[in-house]
């Protein structure tokens, strides 16, 4: 898995950042899986007053098993692309990325 993931999620000290790109305004959150250099992400608030942003938080922190406060955008704020801060090892972010993501970088749910 962590090949997979390799230059999407990098060491920060005791923390990791995420690229992460994000489709905005769609019907349900999920993670899409894996496309260059970048998590795909759909979202399911719209880009409006940073409603998005706070959503992708909230749902990456629900899918890595972290609190909503370790999660934070630190690149990208008003770009679909985006790179977040997250408040675990690289090691336990793959590891909770894994059950998302097939061996093809696709959506595995």
């Amino acid at each position: 898995m962590g090949s997979t993931l390799g230059p999407i999620v990098v060491a920060d000290g005791a923390n990791c950042r995420v690229r992460v790109r994000v489709q905005p305004g769609a019907r349900r959150s999920e993670v899409m899986g894996v496309h260059g250099d970048e998590l795909r992400v759909r979202i399911a608030s719209p880009p409006v007053d940073g409603r998005a942003n706070d959503a992708l938080c909230a749902f990456l922190a629900s899918v890595l098993g972290v609190k909503s406060r370790e999660v934070e955008v630190v690149g990208g704020h008003v770009s679909r692309s985006k790179v977040l801060r997250v408040g675990a090892s690289v090691e336990r972010v793959c590891a909770s990325l894994a059950s998302w993501i097939g061996p093809d970088g696709r959506s595995g749910r």
